[in-house]
């Protein structure tokens, strides 16, 4: 196993130049869906080496339920320098787990509490829901079928246009399934600390995404930067209470990129250096990334078969 064991562990710290770069210089729907494949790969790897880590700990404890041979002095070393970290992977791997697990229950309870509230409301015969409410805010609710959910005092604060924008923008969060994305890079920072850059990134790409998409359904860019910043401007949100996609991104470079012209959307040949070395920076870190777990994994379970008795 050696160096290459640990590789996985620390290569997620090439997610920052990859979030900077690709958030900066890439259309937001090609900046998420790199993010987001990178950012799942480098957290499946570091947990995958975490996990074998484990198995060279487990095998060393007292009692321990796995076969006599895994503990051999040979084995040992065969695997130098793994036995007290992977005594540590032990609890970290638990961490990650219990972190993973809180995660994806928090996501569920939000989405499984705002469709109970929407369930009570007298059906609409559009996909956008309008509630009395005084506090201005609008969210996507994904589910079978998705709403966008608006209240009143948000639709008062906004004209005609902008209206039509917000809703847009909104039903681009449904059509595109952003939550898939947001929570695939919220699971792999909680598997690795080090990925909180793809988090944070990923969280603005795909609100630029559906402010693209809005801008592209209704035609007007600058009506789409107004109904940002005014929605911005007068939502009082609670998080507790909305789901996560109710959040928006930094507003003002959202806006000045809504008052500038249309992204490229192409990702090859590359628009700029930027661009370039972005796609560079993310293919060698998930390639790295990939080949030293496989590499770890083979060479333990070549020790480990060699070490269990037939």
């Amino acid at each position: 196993m050696g160096v290459f064991v640990y590789l996985p562990l620390v290569l997620p710290l090439t997610a920052l130049p990859i979030a900077r770069l690709a958030e900066q210089h890439l259309h937001p729907r090609s900046a998420t869906r790199l993010l987001a494949a990178v950012g799942t790969t480098l957290a499946l790897c570091s947990t995958v080496c975490l996990a074998l880590l484990m198995v060279v700990g487990t095998a060393q404890l007292p009692g321990n339920p796995l076969p006599d041979g895994w503990s051999d002095p040979e084995v040992r070393a065969a695997v130098p320098y793994e036995e007290k970290a992977g005594i540590v992977a032990i609890g970290v791997l638990a961490a990650v787990v219990v972190a993973c697990g809180s995660a994806v229950h928090h996501h569920i309870r939000q989405r499984v509490r705002a469709a109970r509230a929407l369930r009570s409301l007298p059906e609409q015969p559009s996909a956008v829901t309008v509630l009395p409410d005084p506090e201005p805010y609008a969210y996507a609710l994904p589910g079978s079928p998705g709403r966008v959910v608006v209240s009143t005092a948000m639709m008062e604060c906004l004209t005609a246009r902008e209206r039509r924008a917000l809703v847009a923008h909104e039903r681009a969060h449904l059509t595109a399934r952003h939550h898939r994305y947001l929570l695939a890079t919220q699971l792999a920072a909680r598997a690795n600390p080090f990925l909180l850059p793809l988090r944070t990134a990923v969280a603005y790409s795909t609100e630029r995404w559906a402010d693209e998409a809005a801008a592209q359904a209704t035609g007007d860019r600058r009506a789409v930067a107004g109904a940002v910043g005014k929605a911005a401007l007068f939502a009082h949100r609670s998080t507790d209470a909305l789901p996560a996609l109710a959040a928006v991104g930094p507003i003002p470079r959202r806006v000045a990129a809504l008052l500038d012209p249309v992204p490229p959307t192409r990702l090859w040949p590359p628009s700029s250096t930027h661009v370039a070395f972005a796609g560079l920076v993310a293919t060698a870190g998930t390639t790295v990334s990939a080949l030293s777990s496989l590499n770890a994994t083979v060479a333990l379970v070549r020790i480990l078969h060699a070490a269990t008795p037939l």
